[in-house]
């Protein structure tokens, strides 16, 4: 059987010796090569442009424009590329605007090695992927922005329909999860909290995301930002 090629990164710091470390770091997975570095937006364009990494690790603070602001241009470039912004940001409009620039995860730079390499496989899966410290923010953030008459108007009545008819399938126990998702509590907090089994929780999970016809957790906490009263 054929080993797959590894995936191919770009990591985008401006800071020389924390790529190195995160180099040395990724390097411990067989299914992961770091296979280019960057210290500013114009060195990552170029690089892009000729190599088409699977993956790109973004920090937001870069020199002369921030990494939010050149999601776009590296999008162009490497269309089928996905970003992971990798940042030491809590801001929540720093979240925001990645998520609506097309970044296809946030993390904080305080994430565990091996937490880490599987946001890699899941964004290159096509899930998005938010520290579970920033999705707490990221659904307040959305519950604190009035959708507005106009909004109102045009939103769709099947949209908000279908919504409302998948919140209806859930059992009040998985309405309770989709609630605690949307605090960014973990698989393990949960369990705790409403004294079950890890196990009996993930079974939970999945049936939510079943249910809503989503992929991942952000999208779950998102959806209950939107439709859960």
């Amino acid at each position: 059987m054929t080993t797959p090629p590894p995936i191919q990164l770009l990591v985008v710091d401006d800071h020389s010796l924390f790529r190195r470390g995160l180099t040395a770091l990724l390097s411990q997975d067989e299914r992961l090569q770091v296979s280019g570095e960057a210290g500013d937006v114009g060195e990552a364009l170029r690089y892009v442009a000729r190599q088409r990494p699977d993956v790109i690790l973004l920090d937001n603070h870069l020199p002369g424009v921030l990494g939010v602001d050149a999601i776009p241009a590296l999008r162009e470039a490497a269309p089928g590329t996905r970003i992971l912004m990798l940042t030491v940001s809590e801001n929540e409009a720093d979240l925001v605007a990645a998520l609506k620039a097309g970044a296809d995860g946030y993390l904080l730079k305080t994430v565990e090695s091996d937490q880490l390499c599987e946001a890699i496989l899941k964004v290159l899966a096509g899930e998005s992927v938010v520290s579970p410290e920033m999705t707490t923010k990221l659904v307040a953030a959305l519950r604190a922005q009035p959708p507005g008459r106009q909004a109102l108007e045009e939103a769709p009545v099947a949209a908000r329909s279908a919504a409302e008819a998948e919140l209806a399938l859930l059992s009040a126990r998985e309405r309770e999860i989709l609630d605690l998702i949307a605090h960014g509590d973990s698989n393990k907090h949960i369990a705790r909290k409403l004294d079950i089994a890890e196990t009996t929780v993930k079974i939970h999970v999945q049936h939510i995301l079943r249910k809503l016809h989503i992929t991942s957790r952000v999208q779950a906490a998102v959806f209950a930002a939107r439709h859960a009263p």
